[in-house]
């Protein structure tokens, strides 16, 4: 079943240089095996653009069974302390099939309005030039931590409603939570943090709502509070969830698109220029850069019944994972593809996935990143790096650069 390429990635998975630099593994996978049955992820990967489309709307590939899978082998105690997670986790709509995705996302875009994205434009312009004022003086920064994190935190934190003196553990919350659920197979510690921080936060999310439903506000937990349709209501676990799964929707994916975005623009100075010169080019250089070095690499499905895929046999119950970020660089689908071109046209990438899982908080990433970088160019125009090879973040899905130290004169 493992091929000779499909065993070089499951060895080299998150390696250094894999890490560093993903897509030449992806390009084998996808000239060689591209539906392999990988050892290490316990899942067959999927590499082509065409199989990737597909299967973000397959309907034999489910994500309602994926939530325990991200551990192996668990105890029956350990199943009995890590249901606050399963509890979180597992209504996150990310993780729910129809009709009870139907149903929650009907419900949350009653709340998560475009109408409410668009009303942070200038909240979020603020934002992006009182953390550039904090470092501009200083001639060098970790655009990571300065930066690219703070930025959708506090975004998301304030649209939902969450007190400053509360962000750090908020922050603490979603890297908890995404560093279980963004893993192709999570170790047990790593599991046992995510219960922790999914306890803690129902907790205090349950303490705000009951808050804001006797005193609503002008924020999303509100909105979410009173979200009705034909008389239908978030139950309590389900508020709790989408808190949870909004906290990890609005910060992760944004954080890395922003890094990931920086670290392009820095190693591909024409294109920079290009960008800083014309500012008309803003909205398909940030599609460019969700494609060229997507946030989230892969997403994983459920097989239900036995089918056939590239001459491959699919198995009821197996795992699946759709590879985004290999899909995105597939040259029958996109020209030139591990080249950056931020006036690319027709570039129909799947950073944000595909079908009834399209990610929620796109249209907020969309803008913060064509409201962030900009700005940076305009006020930090001899920007360099300070280390050519920034080390990333352990993750098989989630991908960026942990840190990036940037300097100027």
């Amino acid at each position: 079943m493992v091929s000779k390429v499909s065993a070089q990635f499951d060895e080299a998975l998150l390696t250094p240089s894999y890490l560093a630099d993903p897509y030449p593994y992806y390009a084998a996978l996808r000239q060689h095996d591209p539906v392999s049955w990988s050892e290490r992820l316990r899942a067959w990967v999927l590499t082509r653009y065409e199989d990737v489309h597909e299967a973000l709307r397959d309907p034999r590939l489910i994500s309602g069974r994926r939530v325990a899978s991200y551990v192996a082998d668990l105890s029956a105690e350990d199943l009995r302390n890590f249901q606050p997670l399963y509890d979180q986790i597992g209504k996150w709509i990310g993780n729910l099939d129809p009709p009870d995705h139907t149903r929650l996302r009907g419900l949350v875009n009653k709340a998560f309005t475009p109408r409410m994205v668009e009303q942070q434009e200038p909240r979020i312009d603020r934002l992006v030039h009182e953390l550039l004022d904090t470092v501009v003086d200083e001639g060098r920064m970790d655009f990571v931590s300065d930066f690219a994190y703070p930025l959708p935190a506090i975004v998301i934190a304030e649209m939902l409603g969450v007190p400053p003196a509360d962000r750090d553990r908020f922050m603490r919350w979603s890297e908890d939570l995404t560093r279980y659920s963004g893993t192709g197979q999570a170790q047990i510690n790593v599991a046992r943090d995510a219960a922790r921080s999914a306890q803690e936060l129902s907790a205090f999310f349950g303490d705000l709502a009951k808050q804001r439903r006797a005193a609503p506000r002008e924020d999303l937990i509100s909105n979410l509070v009173q979200a009705e349709d034909e008389g239908d209501r978030l139950s309590e676990q389900e508020l709790l969830s989408m808190c949870g799964f909004l906290i990890v929707a609005g910060h992760e994916t944004t954080m890395a698109l922003l890094a990931n975005g920086m670290l392009a623009l820095l190693r591909s100075r024409g294109q920079m220029d290009r960008w800083r010169k014309d500012s008309a080019l803003t909205k398909s250089a940030v599609e460019e850069l969700l494609r060229y070095d997507s946030p989230i690499q892969h997403q994983t499905r459920t097989a239900v019944g036995d089918f056939e895929l590239r001459g491959r046999t699919i198995r009821d119950g197996q795992r699946v994972m759709p590879f985004l970020g290999a899909a995105n660089r597939d040259a029958e689908q996109f020209e030139q593809p591990d080249g950056l071109d931020l006036a690319r046209q027709s570039n129909r990438h799947l950073a944000f996935g595909y079908g009834i899982h399209f990610c929620l908080g796109a249209p907020l990433a969309r803008l913060e990143a064509q409201i962030a970088f900009p700005a940076i160019l305009d006020r930090l125009p001899d920007m360099r790096l300070s280390e050519t090879a920034p080390p990333y973040r352990q993750h098989t899905s989630n991908r960026n650069p942990h840190r990036l130290p940037v300097s100027w004169r």
